[in-house]
């Protein structure tokens, strides 16, 4: 597996900005080539991918690590984390960066990142060549576990969508504790545990802990399942996605959840399950996931 060796990866790569609707959005980009856009997902940043992008980059791509409104380096406002205006966000994204100006990209989404890849691909189809998701539910989209109280297993992975809806609490809870909390969630949702060694819990507790970045984190869960969220997202569930889409779970993760869904609203839609992977796929396997994204934008 790679290993993040910063002096050897800013040899390559470079921070950039870029305003669009009114935000500062800050990515990281290198390589030459066809663009491949990567959106990471909670509660991380563009640093989730950094395993995959040198790897991207070394087969002659453009590689561009997004953090969307709220997350990571990017600006985070008070307002704006329905789907619809992240999608939006990277769209004019795109634009800014002339990502657009020899045809549609390639586009990768982990997490939340699968959430805002797809409503960027229902909402700007004309924008995307080919669509990878990962390891994620789309809300109002993907049905719902059984009623009832929750496998432990479930348990452990869900637990944390009830929590991050509710009002206040979690951020009166959070405060102070973020590297507790961070450290919480990657261990106990990652089965390679030592891909996120203490240095990364270092990044991500600087952004985590950051100000506005839990209320702008917590802000995804609180919109995407209120009723206005659930809705907008089932409006766009009904809409087939044109793209080719590669759509893989963590075996440790949804499983086959994701490709079960996307296979009800895509034209075009394959994947599996990753074995042996907890849902940080791009940490805990890099090479699988940068070999599966190799392959699926090749053709």
């Amino acid at each position: 597996m790679p290993t993040f060796s910063p002096a050897t990866f800013w040899n390559d790569f470079r921070h950039g900005s870029a305003r669009v609707n009114g935000v500062h959005l800050h990515y990281v980009e290198g390589g030459s080539g066809a663009p491949i856009l990567l959106i990471p997902g909670w509660p991380q940043s563009w640093y989730a991918w950094r395993l995959v992008m040198p790897l991207l980059a070394a087969s002659g791509r453009r590689v561009i690590a997004i953090d969307p409104r709220g997350m990571g380096d990017s600006d985070k406002p008070a307002s704006g984390y329905d789907l619809k205006a992240i999608a939006t966000d990277l769209h004019e994204f795109a634009n800014a960066l002339g990502l657009l100006k020899d045809g549609p990209l390639d586009v990768a989404g982990h997490d939340i990142g699968t959430w805002i890849g797809h409503a960027y691909a229902a909402d700007w189809p004309e924008d995307i060549r080919r669509l990878a998701l990962f390891d994620a539910a789309l809300p109002g989209i993907t049905p719902p576990p059984p009623a009832g109280i929750p496998s432990a297993e479930i348990n452990l992975r869900t637990w944390h969508f009830p929590f991050n809806r509710l009002d206040d609490l979690p951020e009166i809870l959070l405060q102070g504790h973020e590297r507790a909390f961070l450290s919480y969630l990657f261990h106990t949702k990652a089965i390679n545990r030592w891909a996120i060694a203490p240095a990364d819990l270092d990044e991500y507790e600087r952004v985590f802990s950051a100000p506005g970045a839990v209320r702008a984190a917590l802000s995804y869960y609180r919109i995407a399942f209120s009723p206005e969220g659930l809705a907008q997202s089932r409006d766009r569930g009904e809409k087939k996605l044109p793209m080719p889409i590669l759509a893989m779970g963590a075996e440790h993760g949804v499983k086959d959840a994701l490709l079960d869904t996307l296979r009800s609203i895509g034209s075009d839609v394959q994947g599996g399950v990753l074995q042996g992977c907890g849902h940080y796929m791009p940490e805990e396997m890099p090479d699988a996931i940068a070999d599966a994204l190799l392959r699926f934008f090749k053709t």
